[in-house]
């Protein structure tokens, strides 16, 4: 299904003031830890500004991480409208063929809602041990681990609890996640492709692990925000938005220390509860925003460690700019918002502009990581760098395979193969810095490359949750399997 475009507004006429997502998108930018991939916000079920940073773009994928687990959430909310799930039915009466090997009471007493809003019992993270107890059936491998406390009397973010809400859904369905939600909630939404990574088993993982565009996640949180509703059709089951956006249990002190502020308000079904209204979010700053309260949605995609920070940022400078009445007279400065919107990119890597005949000094250049191991990517062990035609190419061996990075000292060099990336870089006296942006993730690669000692270290600017090799950092592609995933994900 080709997906429709959502109805736009002026920011004014929907009470927006632009001069307030100016200060939000000058405060994004001056952030030294966060790097803004995308934003996108609804007022009023219109969408009233939207901005992609170059070198990422509106219609590419972007791993969504844990957000993933929102949508999981939602097919187990259809798939218990269809009379399919029962929430208050034993995990383990999905899995009959574990009835012998799960002594443990807890286990046995662990219900679809506890797996729904991180209530398993289970004082911390089980995802290690779950899929290592049994890498084949990691539903098993999790219901081997005894809970240390009865199951819905305590929060712990979990893997796995997600991973086997996902996996009852694929069970009863006889579909992926993907295909089950495509006719029921997909298409409704005019939401386009979407790709979610497998394990070994060949299920969807659920809690992590989907590739959609940044419209996807606008378009699931106006769904919520306008109760399971769109255009008079009820898509979700009715009450089902209020269950999974109020607080299960507390959450304070959960996710360990600092400033929590919007992880110590409660965890609904595979929703976090904010200062303000509800979200999902994933690793890095992928979030989806409700705000019952001002009637909007902010969808975005980033690339930070500070997602507190982050948050802080929207309801600092964004919940001003939400007015209870149009605001007149605004034109221009609709228009000014607009263009820069239109105008984002991120800065390309620092130094000078490349030879105007070959590499010069830096051709066939050999280099070794630096102090003999590259700390941050172990894995690559070689980088050379070579004239091409158009520009450079920045060659990395890892684990014995190229993996090849072109530039032309422009700007971003955007190639597709073998995974969609974006490069830029250039020299500097004596030294070479490329950047590896990865396109369908939120990561970024740095290589700084030393002509006088022939070394080169690399780091990742925020580095993957899996130790994927570098011509697989996109979104899935055909019927291949991907190996299981197994990060200790959490904001």
């Amino acid at each position: 299904m080709t997906a429709h475009a959502l109805p736009a507004s002026t920011p004014a006429a929907q009470g927006v003031d632009a001069s307030g997502v100016h200060a939000f998108l000058d405060a994004l930018e001056a952030a030294p830890g966060i790097e803004p991939h995308s934003l996108m916000i609804l007022r009023h079920g219109r969408l009233v500004a939207s901005g992609w940073w170059a070198p990422y773009t509106e219609r590419r994928p972007h791993l969504l991480y844990s957000l993933s687990k929102s949508f999981t959430a939602t097919a187990a909310a259809l798939a218990e409208g269809e009379g399919l799930i029962d929430f208050d039915a034993p995990v383990l009466s999905y899995f009959p063929e574990f009835e012998a090997d799960i002594t443990d009471p807890r286990s046995r007493a662990m219900l679809v809602r506890h797996v729904a809003s991180m209530a398993s019992g289970h004082e911390g993270e089980t995802v290690d041990a779950a899929f290592g107890a049994d890498p084949a059936e990691p539903v098993r491998g999790f219901l081997l681990q005894p809970p240390q406390r009865d199951p819905g009397t305590v929060f712990a973010y979990n893997q796995p609890c997600t991973y086997t809400l996902g996996a009852i859904v694929q069970r009863v369905t006889g579909q992926t996640l993907t295909d089950y939600l495509r006719p029921r909630l997909f298409d409704p939404l005019g939401i386009g492709a979407t790709v979610w990574q497998r394990d070994r088993t060949g299920r969807e993982i659920g809690f992590s692990g989907l590739h959609a565009t940044t419209d996807a996640v606008a378009r699931l949180g106006q769904l919520y925000l306008d109760d399971g509703v769109r255009q008079g059709e009820r898509l979700l089951p009715e009450g089902w938005v209020a269950r999974a956006s109020r607080p299960h249990l507390p959450t304070a002190g959960a996710m360990g220390e600092g400033d929590r502020r919007d992880w110590d308000r409660g965890y609904g079904h595979q929703f976090w509860i904010s200062r303000h209204g509800y979200r999902g979010d994933g690793a890095y700053g992928q979030f989806c925003l409700v705000l019952p309260e001002h009637d909007a949605v902010i969808a975005a995609t980033t690339a930070t460690e500070q997602m507190q920070e982050y948050l802080d940022l929207v309801w600092r400078h964004l919940l001003p700019a939400f007015h209870a009445a149009p605001l007149p007279g605004r034109g221009d400065a609709d228009t000014a918002l607009r263009e820069r919107l239109d105008g984002l990119a991120l800065p390309p890597a620092g130094g000078g502009p490349l030879p105007t005949h070959g590499a010069g000094d830096w051709a066939g250049a050999e280099f070794t990581p630096e102090g003999g191991v590259c700390a941050d990517q172990p894995k690559l062990t070689a980088a050379e760098v070579r004239a091409d035609a158009g520009g450079w190419v920045l060659r990395l061996t890892e684990d014995g395979e190229p993996f090849e990075a072109r530039f032309d000292g422009q700007g971003w060099t955007v190639t597709e193969q073998p995974v969609p990336v974006a490069v830029s870089g250039g020299p500097a006296g004596g030294t070479l810095t490329v950047d590896v942006v990865f396109l369908e993730t939120p990561h970024r690669l740095r290589v700084v490359c030393s002509l006088a000692d022939r070394t080169f270290r690399a780091r990742w600017l925020t580095r993957p949750l899996n130790e994927w090799p570098l011509g697989r950092l996109r979104a899935p592609r055909g019927s291949a399997r991907a190996r299981t995933e197994r990060p200790q994900e959490g904001p």
